[in-house]
């Protein structure tokens, strides 16, 4: 096994790479300016690949178009209120059907907020964050290797649904370092969509555009787009499971706070209380039949999350009204420990009486 000491930026960026990115564009902006580097130190070494540093965050996610429109693998990156920046892009790669991968290292909010890393921009990612009926998938990864497995994942998800894939981490994720495994080599050709527009040659043109002054030919993509979103919820909803078999409380919590909270239940485990952990991989789809499951056998949940509760509204609508749902959050970029997400089991456990269901 061939492992090598990376922080998340740079895994980003390698596996990116290794999936056959041929363009990146980007702008600097803490916390993720790490994969902005590595990739202009190394994407530009690849034949056919391309680096190039905007002048904004709305350059950059435009350029992000132009080379999708060209047929291939593209991405940026951004962080929070950057991200913000590139939404009308992000509407018009959706509305033209051109795949990208975009990352966002998330941090603290609202405005430019701080730098610390936060989970403040659920909501951006998973309602669209632009104008128009569209969503994006959004893929929420807890650690340095799943941030490179999850790369390689967007990609294939943007090609295989032309649609703009998320990647939602947050800054520490992206600072920390990690062992990271890499499987297969770089790609010896990079892989050109069919749809790509490549000159006529001969051919009738084909024109890419957002705009229509016929509202019933807008009305039939918006549909087309409904039909393809429900596809990617039947096939492509994912999520883990953590010591929820006999589960008295749940936890549920997404990307770094999962991973805060899974030490705080295996804590809890040791001091005798049967807590588990749902994590969505996939915020849209959210995986709500499968938290729907587990209600069947447990009524006690805890949505734990570094924001004011955003991911929440998914579980309420998941769950019945029968179903105990309390949050805890810290926003602003404040990062909880997993002894002060204890202490909150802790107290839940005993106001509920879960101590004495046996």
């Amino acid at each position: 096994m061939n492992k090598r000491l990376m922080s998340g930026n740079a895994a980003i960026g390698e596996a990116a790479i290794r999936a056959g990115c041929a363009f990146y564009s980007g702008y600097p902006i803490t916390p993720q300016n790490e994969l902005t580097e590595y990739m202009a130190q190394n994407l530009s070494r690849r034949k056919g690949c391309t680096f190039i540093q905007a002048e904004s965050e709305i350059s950059a996610i435009n350029m992000v178009y132009g080379a999708s429109v060209a047929g291939v693998r593209a991405m940026t990156s951004s962080s929070s209120p950057g991200i913000s920046l590139k939404q009308e892009g992000i509407s018009y790669l959706a509305a033209c059907e051109l795949p990208a991968v975009i990352v966002n290292m998330s941090r603290g909010g609202p405005g430019l907020g701080s730098i610390s890393a936060a989970q403040s921009d659920y909501f951006q990612a998973t309602r669209g964050g632009g104008h128009g009926d569209y969503r994006t998938i959004v893929l929420a990864p807890s650690s340095v290797q799943e941030l490179a497995d999850f790369t390689g994942r967007a990609f294939e998800l943007a090609d295989k649904y032309l649609t703009p894939v998320i990647i939602l981490g947050d800054g520490m994720l992206g600072q920390m370092m990690e062992p990271v495994e890499f499987t297969g080599s770089y790609p010896e050709v990079l892989p050109v969509r069919s749809r790509a527009l490549r000159g006529a040659k001969g051919r009738a043109s084909r024109i890419v555009k957002t705009f229509t002054s016929n509202p019933a030919e807008l009305e039939e993509l918006n549909w087309s787009l409904y039909r393809r979103y429900q596809l990617i919820k039947k096939d492509e909803t994912t999520c883990e499971t953590y010591m929820t078999d006999d589960a008295k409380l749940i936890v549920v919590a997404f990307g770094i706070g999962a991973r805060i909270a899974k030490g705080a239940i295996k804590n809890a485990r040791a001091a005798g209380k049967k807590v588990g952990l749902f994590r969505p991989i996939t915020l849209w789809p959210f995986p709500t039949e499968k938290l729907q499951e587990l209600e069947k056998t447990c009524h006690n949940f805890l949505d734990f999350e570094l924001n004011m509760g955003q991911m929440l509204e998914d579980v309420q609508l998941s769950l019945s009204d029968k179903a105990s749902i309390s949050f805890y959050g810290r926003p602003g970029g404040v990062t909880a420990l997993p002894d002060e997400i204890l202490r909150v089991i802790t107290r839940i456990y005993h106001q509920n009486g879960l101590d004495k269901i046996k």
